[in-house]
């Protein structure tokens, strides 16, 4: 049986989450108490050294201790449906996609997240090690962040999903990151029409819910 290490409250595990709905994987789940320090535990480190969430454990016993990792593992074990993409130019495109989300958008979230909540004031990287926050760095977060809402609005004008034109993984890393960013106070609005469009369709997937 599959087992992933969770926290219900967290960005990263939820893109799992997501995927294992959407490819239909049965899987148990082991929460991962973020809130008390649990990742950091020396039970946990044993299952995870990086003391982060999600890690998925495959059936072999061999664990996945990220969304890359996981990805690309349920996409070869699980290939329908294809959120990867089928085609050289799809997986292209989708890497690329999946790649700006992440670096544009959900590590903005995170720089603006890490660097100012007072209860992350010694663990602004995640991770077994202790970094201090640098309060510039999550004022730059969420300028970027705020810049991302105008990227992917703009690349949303006329399409129903980021990549290519059907559902894949990137449109899991946006959801996700779009919903995060409400941590930092900031949401699509008025000036992102394509954005929320977007969001309200995924919306209807029951993968989102998750």
């Amino acid at each position: 049986m599959i087992t992933l290490y969770d926290c219900t409250t967290a960005p990263s595990p939820r893109r799992t989450r997501i995927l294992l709905a959407e490819k239909y994987v049965a899987h148990e789940t082991v929460q991962v108490d973020l809130k008390n320090a649990e990742q950091l535990s020396e039970a946990y480190r044993k299952i995870n050294a990086q003391c982060t969430v999600p890690a998925l454990r495959i059936e072999d016993g061999t664990v996945l201790t990220n969304n890359a990792a996981i990805t690309a593992y349920l996409e070869a074990r699980y290939p329908e449906p294809p959120l990867l993409g089928s085609t050289p130019i799809e997986k292209a495109e989708i890497a690329s996609w999946n790649w700006r989300v992440e670096f544009e958008g959900s590590m903005a979230v995170a720089e603006a997240l890490r660097n100012s909540a007072p209860a992350m004031a010694n663990r602004a990287l995640p991770g077994p090690v202790d970094y201090q926050q640098i309060p510039e760095l999550a004022q730059r977060g969420v300028s970027r962040l705020q810049q991302f809402f105008v990227t992917l609005n703009d690349r949303l004008a006329g399409r129903d999903f980021i990549a290519t034109d059907r559902f894949s993984v990137a449109d899991i890393t946006a959801v996700v990151a779009v919903d995060f960013a409400r941590v930092v106070k900031v949401r699509p609005d008025q000036h992102h029409p394509h954005l929320q469009r977007w969001r309200a369709v995924m919306a209807e997937r029951p993968s989102m819910s998750l």
